[in-house]
């Protein structure tokens, strides 16, 4: 029996519809992003909330914005507990076995010991420590997501050298863990003191889990030193304080963005006494910026965190440069893969964030991201004061806020 020619025609427009739709879903695909993350090391609570930021915001982009062009964002996170074998077995298996699109690692050494294979298997890889030894040549494949610690050296004792009162050269010791992460800030802070006439009269290295840093507060102090730039985690810096207040010793001390996390103000309480300043490169929720809107937004609707923190917020901007070059990679090359992110990345040109982080720009030959600064107090009450505009250390003159 011959079905009616408008019951064939529906039945035929029908079938194409389920077609498209069917391959409509084929063509969708996960992203899969690998996450090697200190999450029960020294200090952990940094990768901790380094995890909990990008994982909300893929979430985010998941839920809220129906993935990238229909392709849902999928995160595998491996604890390294701050171990480089651990991040190296990790990222082998992100390669090979898990086949991931992209990469995000985690420690100056963890990142320094996975790039010979991120870039056997070309894997587009985010490094969380800015140590700029990670960009060293060859750069093909890893990046930062901001400025590396050269901008922290810079700008510290850019700000140093505009604070400093008297005839006499500023007296600077460096206090630093004594691992990849904490010699990141040496050789470029012994260059630069030396080019705008500062004395670095000491380096003090010691390793992370030191318990006290009586000795070594000691000897800068006899060396006179009147500002202490640290490079360490924010549990070392709750040491440091409590040494200094053990022998009555007073500098100015000075961290690198690094220098806080959801404990440290827990721990700090009645330690703080807001006696620490730090670079850092990203927004506040004083600049009241688009960025800094979604960060509320993911506190408000995940209660991760409850107010603004600068581990939380580093795993924010990663997460937003990954689902960027993912974007870019879709629009250029209608493929969301390893080659075409990384092509992708390398087009960004002032790409803006909202103000979360300065434009990023990224070329083949310069994975730096950017190289914008400021100085801030950190209060104990958890809030950042800027204490200068941003500015280009090295290049731009600081601009004090009164």
């Amino acid at each position: 029996m011959r079905r009616p020619t408008g019951q064939r025609f529906l039945i035929t427009i029908l079938a194409g519809i389920m077609i498209l739709c069917l391959s409509g879903l084929s063509s969708a695909k996960t992203i899969k992003v690998g996450a090697a993350i200190n999450m029960t090391g020294p200090a952990s609570t940094w990768g901790q909330y380094h995890a909990k930021g990008q994982q909300d915001y893929f979430r985010y982009v998941n839920e809220v914005k129906g993935g990238v062009a229909g392709n849902r964002i999928e995160m595998t996170l491996v604890d390294t507990a701050y171990k480089v074998p651990e991040a190296v077995s990790a990222v082998r298996k992100f390669a090979v076995q898990e086949k991931v699109d992209m990469i995000a690692t985690w420690g100056a050494g963890e990142g320094l010991a996975a790039k010979p294979i991120i870039q056997t298997y070309k894997i587009p890889t985010i490094n969380y420590s800015t140590s700029w030894e990670i960009l060293e040549p060859p750069v093909d494949y890893m990046y930062l997501p901001f400025g590396s610690y050269k901008m922290d050296c810079y700008a510290i004792l850019d700000y140093i050298r505009a604070i400093h009162k008297g005839k006499e050269k500023p007296k600077v010791g460096l206090l630093t863990f004594n691992n990849a992460y904490g010699r990141s800030i040496h050789k470029p802070s012994l260059e630069y003191a030396n080019k705008i006439n500062i004395d670095i009269v000491a380096v003090e290295e010691f390793p992370p889990k030191t318990v006290d840093l009586t000795t070594e507060l000691l000897r800068l102090q006899k060396k006179g030193t009147q500002y202490i730039v640290m490079q360490m985690l924010p549990s070392a810096i709750i040491t440091t304080f409590k040494s200094a207040d053990r022998i009555r010793y007073n500098p100015i001390f000075f961290g690198t963005w690094t220098s806080t996390d959801p404990d440290f103000f827990k721990l700090g309480k009645g330690i703080i006494k807001d006696r620490l300043l730090m670079q850092f490169p990203g927004g506040l929720p004083t600049d009241r910026t688009p960025g800094m809107k979604i960060m509320t937004d993911l506190w408000t609707r995940y209660k991760t965190v409850s107010k603004f923190d600068a581990s939380y917020w580093e795993g924010v901007v990663v997460g937003m440069i990954m689902e960027r070059a993912f974007i870019r990679a879709h629009e250029k090359y209608g493929d969301i893969n390893r080659e075409t992110i990384n092509s992708a990345l390398e087009s960004f040109k002032n790409e803006d964030f909202g103000g979360l982080v300065p434009s990023v720009t990224y070329t083949k030959t310069d994975h730096g991201a950017s190289f914008k600064a400021r100085i801030v107090k950190v209060q104990e009450n958890g809030n950042y004061v800027p204490l200068t505009k941003f500015f280009i250390p090295g290049k731009e003159k600081i601009q004090l806020f009164k």
